[in-house]
């Protein structure tokens, strides 16, 4: 598979508590009512797809390394496009959409571990859902992709 540069590259990470629910966060920086599973750009000095989506996941929510058990990867990159009203707003322009690499994982602390009030944060809140939830929350853009997910992570749900 070729990189297409109109892509920006990241990482994405369904988290899984010991219920078999879905950490969802709502961002800052939108006010719909529109929740999404923690996810983060790929700078070009990190090498490694999952110690990316660690320091990620740590960075929005607050969460620990040492609390995050990897249960399995999505076998190929998944990719969105942006809506054209936000191509120009979001990333300087540069980019039509995102190619993800998504893990599944597990939430291996308590409710008390996470902290959303980060150095940057991210979210304004955050909750835990049922999978099957995850397309009617998020931004109609990105349905088809959380849909993808739940169907290859679908032996660990």
């Amino acid at each position: 598979m070729t990189n297409d540069d109109r892509y920006r590259r990241g990482v994405g990470v369904m988290l899984l508590n010991s219920q078999g629910k879905v950490f969802v966060g709502a961002r800052i920086d939108n006010t719909d009512e529109a929740w999404q599973m923690p996810q983060g750009g790929i700078d070009e000095s990190d090498d490694d797809e999952w110690a990316t989506a660690i320091r990620e996941l740590e960075e929005e929510t607050g969460i620990p390394p040492h609390l995050v058990e990897r249960i399995s990867d999505c076998p190929e990159r998944l990719k969105y496009d942006l809506p054209p009203e936000l191509r120009g707003k979001l990333w300087g322009g540069k980019y039509k959409g995102q190619d993800q690499d998504w893990f599944l994982a597990r939430f291996l602390g308590d409710d008390r571990d996470i902290n959303i009030n980060t150095k940057h944060p991210e979210f304004r809140e955050w909750k835990w859902i049922e999978p099957r939830q995850l397309p009617e929350l998020i931004v109609p853009f990105k349905r088809d992709l959380y849909r993808r997910l739940l169907s290859e992570f679908a032996d660990h749900l």
